[in-house]
């Protein structure tokens, strides 16, 4: 098999991946698509503000600003609730919808949301059911673990989606229990593709291209998802689909003004200083100069402060 990635997703990152970042990751790499951080369906119609909010991609046919195709994500258990959303979602113009079935999150999941659902392949199979007959022939996609606490439902989860119509399915590598400790197990995403003829997207620990590679031979798929490795190495899918070198520090500087500029005139800027910080965290995986940069303002909190260091930080 071809060690050549031919799909590469943006992962629905809770909490990071808001419409500020998939601009600015769309901007820098070729993505096939991107899925938005989820929203909660309990027992109604949610509101469209809310999805203007979560994706405000829709006031524009559901594309990023590079011209990078958005589906919204549902998160809930109720079919016809999700069905009901799914189809107020696809008038808005999400393209396709994905449904959350991973979530680890401790409130979510005492909610009957997220990867708790793993436990009932039963339940996943009856929202999929609902959810693919009132989206006709708009694309549904979704998002698993191999399991709970463990891997022994693994089998029956990916039958319930491919017997339920799902047209795509993502695995993220290891179970809810396992969180997102390393290793990722995917052999197990190879098992599936050897039983079914669903695309497949294999996703966790994926860093760089050399465990692209590792990935996408043991998941014996060539479409991958990225979240956290993105964030570590913001072209991450160009070094993987086009072997683009990764970004150069003073790159990564000019992609830090931007992101800065945008985040301090947006509607998050309270947060702009440990967002910033969060993003350093992983920034520092690789480059050493983001180490020394957020040592030097893990401590302040003043957006003037930090924006003035970092018109210094090129120079590290």
């Amino acid at each position: 098999m071809t060690t050549q990635a031919d799909q590469v997703i943006l992962a629905p990152m809770e909490g990071v991946v808001d419409a500020l970042m998939r601009d600015l990751l769309t901007s820098i790499n070729q993505f096939d698509l991107c899925v938005t951080e989820f929203v909660r369906v309990v027992d109604s119609l949610v509101p469209k503000h809310v999805f203007y909010r979560i994706c405000p991609e829709l006031y524009h046919q559901g594309f990023t600003r590079a011209g990078t195709p958005i589906r919204v994500q549902l998160l809930g258990q109720e079919p016809k609730w999700l069905a009901a959303n799914a189809i107020r979602a696809l008038e808005m113009g999400s393209n396709g919808i994905d449904l959350n079935f991973g979530c680890p999150a401790k409130a979510v999941n005492k909610s009957r949301g997220g990867a708790v659902l793993l436990k009932t392949p039963e339940q996943i199979y009856r929202i999929i059911t609902e959810v693919k007959q009132a989206a006709g022939e708009q694309e549904v996609s979704a998002k698993i673990r191999l399991g709970f606490e463990d891997t022994s439902l693994f089998k029956e989860i990916v039958s319930a989606v491919t017997s339920a119509g799902a047209d795509l399915l993502t695995v993220h590598a290891r179970t809810k229990l396992q969180g997102y400790k390393p290793p990722a197990y995917w052999h197990f995403i190879g098992e599936a593709k050897d039983s079914h003829t669903i695309d497949i997207i294999a996703n966790g620990e994926i860093w760089d291209l050399a465990d692209a590679r590792e990935c996408m031979l043991q998941a014996k798929t060539t479409k991958l998802m990225l979240g956290r490795g993105l964030l570590a190495r913001p072209n991450l899918a160009n070094v993987i689909k086009f072997n683009e070198q990764p970004m150069t520090w003073p790159q990564l500087c000019d992609l830090l003004h931007k992101y800065s500029a945008l985040e301090l005139q947006g509607e998050k800027s309270f947060y702009y200083s440990s967002r910033l910080k969060q993003w350093l965290r992983y920034l520092k995986l690789n480059y050493p100069q983001a180490n020394a940069f957020f040592e030097q303002i893990k401590t302040m909190k003043c957006k003037t402060a930090i924006t003035e260091v970092l018109h210094q930080i090129r120079d590290y």
